[in-house]
């Protein structure tokens, strides 16, 4: 749902900008604002092994100072956050704006939804990792301080993410007030322990300087190149800043951005560069080595209800991408349940969770530490942020009419910063980045069967359709027409709907009132009152309708009947009979698609969720007829 920033015209404007702004840092940064638990360390022993020298301490964080300020802040910040979609943002948003644009030729439409697929395919990929080395980095902690506890992280870590994807069914309405506050406390802790190690040395600030990261591409280019793939850690979770934009706004996610998340990072990056510098054996417990030894613990369980809350808010993106992916038509219809009753945003997607809950059990069994994850952390993140700057580009040749130089000058350096940092992460595919590969791979393939296979399957049922023409001119001399109105969903209203003619075939009865629903699902998030209904008399008590929805709307057929009261057609859902049909899919004599990706496509629809059910017909009115179509 859409959020416009409030002005500061009066005291209670000026304080929702403020509970906005403190909701964003629970939501939009928990994942980039508990990178410090395995950034700077990862980075660190990539540059310069187990006991890292003053140029690789220097360069790599020279190296995330610099990603911070130009990935996030410039890329993301500045000019991404621009390109919102009637004010909502995320992979798929950008791709409809970019679909929308015009002039564009059909290869390059064509290319920007296969973009899509992919940048979506990533970010499930992302979603696995990121519950499964966050909460597992923060639990880590408890062996600093006792190799006693360390047989006790992954037990500790199992039983932490295993209840969190169990209470997902509840709603997270009660607790998620608690999301910005705690978030907050963790900005200021962190920033706190950092500026308390600076203190001790200073000389590190000097790493602000780009001379050395330069210098560290100097002295070992390859290190440092390879290094570049643990410094992206820094940089995870930007996304998140434009994806959640519609629901906090685009200025209070910039002004917790710039004036308390990012100082916070960086004066921890520098507390934990400045540890190094006094101690380089610190390395291996980085983070909690700024920590007193009275407050490890305190700050252990923090960490973790951080990296919770960070789990949360990739879960609920995921939750949220899925219900726009079915709306789009990119994924098979399934069940989307509101938890709240007041927030619209709070959905959970039963079988996205369980996917996704013994996808991250079975990352955590298997790599079993943080440090082995960070290896396969990255690859997916670089990935979409690779896709965005593409989709952006788009936007602003087209849409906002930027001189062609300028774009090929800007988004062509920010692409070459996204392909560097992921040809950087593609080092990794062997010691497992190839996981998240795999992930975004099936989720690919499962999505372009599903479309390609959907668009095969309504052109079957086009071709063996009667035309709605002919069939009103044989109205009325092939059946009787009986008392109440029909509602027959259908893809097309210019074509007979399949469940009519075996109707017909079967009772040789026809309502005396018989209303052709189609439902449409437009590119933009909410589509305006004025426009969501389309009504056509077409004669003989026939009407052809056309409901249009948004891809953050979900569908309500009979709620949405309801507005069709301007236009002269009444209808009460309560004594409205509903056909939808079931077709049974069989393979073709002579298939177009490979055997493999028919027997997918016939798993994927018979697995979908009921239309009944999905466009909440009543269920005591609705009437399937089944069919039979070759694909």
């Amino acid at each position: 749902m859409s959020s416009v920033s409030p002005s500061y015209s009066s005291p209670v404007s000026a304080r929702r900008q403020i509970g906005l702004t403190i909701g964003a840092l629970g939501v939009v940064f928990g994942d980039i604002g508990t990178s410090p638990l395995y950034a700077m360390k990862q980075s660190a022993l990539a540059a310069g092994g187990a006991t890292p020298g003053i140029t690789a301490v220097m360069g790599v964080l020279s190296l995330i100072f610099w990603a911070l300020l130009i990935v996030v802040t410039i890329k993301y910040v500045v000019f991404i956050m621009r390109a919102d979609n009637d004010g909502e943002g995320g992979v798929l948003a950008l791709a409809a704006l970019a679909h929308r644009v015009t002039g564009l030729s059909r290869r390059v439409k064509a290319s920007i939804g296969l973009v899509a697929l992919l940048g979506l395919a990533l970010f499930y990929g992302d979603g696995m990792l990121t519950p499964a080395v966050s909460v597992l980095s923060a639990v880590e902690g408890i062996g600093a301080e006792s190799t006693t506890f360390a047989e006790w992280v992954m037990p500790i870590a199992l039983i932490v993410l295993i209840g969190l994807f169990l209470i997902q069914r509840n709603g997270t309405e009660k607790i998620g007030a608690l999301f910005g506050p705690v978030m907050a406390v963790w900005f200021v802790v962190i920033a706190i322990l950092g500026l308390n190690a600076i203190l001790k040395a200073p000389q590190i600030l000097a790493a602000a300087n780009p001379v050395y990261a330069l210098a560290l591409f100097k002295h070992e280019p390859w290190i440092a190149f390879v290094a570049l793939g643990s410094v992206v850690l820094a940089v995870t979770g930007c996304e998140a800043l434009y994806a959640d934009m519609g629901h906090f706004g685009r200025k209070p996610i910039q002004y917790a951005w710039l004036f308390f998340a990012l100082p916070a990072l960086l004066l921890n990056y520098f507390g934990q560069g400045a540890m190094l510098l006094v101690n380089p054996h610190a390395v291996n417990f980085l983070f909690y080595s700024l920590t007193p030894h009275w407050a490890h613990y305190p700050m252990v369980a923090l960490a973790t209800v951080a990296t919770i809350i960070a789990s949360q808010a990739v879960i609920s993106g995921v939750f949220s991408i899925t219900q726009q992916a079915v709306q789009l038509g990119q994924l098979p219809r399934m069940e989307v349940r509101h938890t709240s009753a007041t927030e619209q945003g709070q959905i959970y997607v039963p079988r996205i969770n369980a996917m996704l809950g013994v996808g991250v059990v079975l990352i955590v069994l298997i790599f079993k530490s943080s440090d082995a994850l960070a290896a396969a952390y990255g690859i997916a993140v670089t990935g979409v942020m690779a896709i965005s700057t593409f989709l952006v580009a788009v936007v602003a040749r087209r849409r906002w009419r930027w001189p062609l130089p300028l774009v090929i000058l800007l988004f062509g350096a920010l692409g070459l910063i996204d392909l560097t940092f992921f040809s950087a992460n593609t080092l990794k595919i062997i010691q497992g980045g190839w996981l998240p590969l795999a992930v975004a791979a099936a989720v690919f393939v499962v999505m372009d069967t599903w479309r390609v296979g959907r668009r095969l399957h309504l052109e079957r049922l086009r071709d063996g359709a009667m035309p709605m023409a002919l069939f009103l001119e044989r109205a009325d001399k092939s059946a009787q027409r009986i008392a109440g109105t029909a509602v027959f969903l259908t893809p097309r209203t210019d074509l007979t709907p399949g469940p009519m003619l075996h109707s017909l075939k079967h009772y040789r009865l026809l309502h005396e009132r018989v209303v052709l629903v189609s439902v449409s699902v437009d590119d933009v998030p909410v589509v305006e009152p004025a426009k969501h209904v389309e009504v056509e008399k077409l004669g003989k008590g026939f009407f052809a309708m056309k409901l249009h929805y948004g891809f953050f709307e979900y569908p309500d057929v009979p709620k949405s009947l309801e507005l069709a009261r301007p236009y002269g057609l009444v209808i009460d859902p309560d004594s409205t009979t509903f056909f939808v049909g079931r077709e049974m899919l069989v393979p073709a004599s002579r298939p177009v698609l490979p055997p493999w990706r028919i027997a997918l496509y016939t798993w994927l629809a018979s697995n979908a969720y009921s239309p009944a059910r999905f466009f909440r017909l009543p269920a005591n009115r609705v009437v399937e007829l089944g069919t039979q179509i070759s694909i």
